[in-house]
C-alpha cells in the first residue's frame, strides 16, 4: 500500500497493489498493519455502503460531536470525491478539495474527524463502502450545503443536467455558518 498525502491536512489517497492472473485480480483492501505504517493507527466502528444514480450528490456531511473519520472505496462506477476541512486548528481550515475515484483504480480516500465529506455518482449503479471511527449520532449530524461558491468546488456536471439531491442535502448550511471543530 502507498499513500499519498492530499490538499487537506491528515487527508490521503491510499493506493493498494493488484495481482493480476488468468483467474482474475486479488487486491487487500483492508489491512490495519499497514495503515498504521501509513500513520494511520485506527479503530473502525461501522461499516457503510451507498448505491447511487448517475448524478446524485451525497454530502457534505460531517457530525459536529462524534467525528467521523472515513475510509472510502468504490466498490463500482465513478465518483467525484469531495472534503472540506471545519477544524479551526488545522492548516488547511475551510478548504475544500475534489478528487475522481473509481472502482477500476483500487484506491481509497482516508477523511480526517473533522472534515465534511461528501460525493457526486458519475455513473449508474454506482456504490461506494466506507468504514468509519465512530457510531452515526443524528443529533450531532450536520449538512454543508454541497455548492455554496464559498467552497470552490467546481462539481463536474453538464450543464443540462440538474443533480440528484437529497432535501436535507439541498438544505445544508453555509460555510460562514456552519458550525466548526475546535
Amino acid at each position: 500500500m502507498r499513500a499519498t498525502s492530499l490538499d487537506i491536512d491528515g487527508a490521503l489517497k491510499l493506493e493498494h497493489d493488484v495481482w493480476r492472473d488468468e483467474r482474475g485480480l486479488f487486491v487487500e483492501t483492508w489491512n490495519e498493519r499497514e495503515l498504521a505504517r501509513c500513520g494511520l493507527e485506527l479503530r473502525f466502528v461501522q461499516d457503510n455502503l451507498s448505491l447511487s444514480r448517475q448524478w446524485t450528490v451525497r454530502g457534505l456531511h460531517y457530525q459536529i460531536h462524534q467525528p467521523q473519520g472515513k475510509l472510502v472505496r468504490v466498490l463500482t462506477g465513478k465518483i467525484y470525491d469531495v472534503i472540506v476541512d471545519l477544524r479551526r486548528r488545522s492548516p488547511t481550515f475551510r478548504h475544500a478539495i475534489g478528487i475522481h475515484v473509481s472502482a477500476e483504480d483500487y484506491d481509497a480516500l482516508w477523511i480526517p474527524p473533522g472534515c465534511a465529506h461528501g460525493f457526486l455518482a458519475l455513473e449508474d449503479d454506482t456504490r461506494v463502502s466506507y468504514k468509519v471511527t465512530d457510531y452515526w449520532a443524528a443529533q450531532f449530524e450536520r449538512t454543508l450545503l454541497w455548492n455554496d461558491a464559498a467552497l470552490g468546488i467546481e462539481w463536474p456536471i453538464p450543464k443540462d443536467i440538474t443533480p440528484i439531491v437529497s432535501a436535507k442535502d439541498a438544505a445544508g448550511l453555509a460555510l460562514h455558518s456552519a458550525p466548526y471543530y475546535e
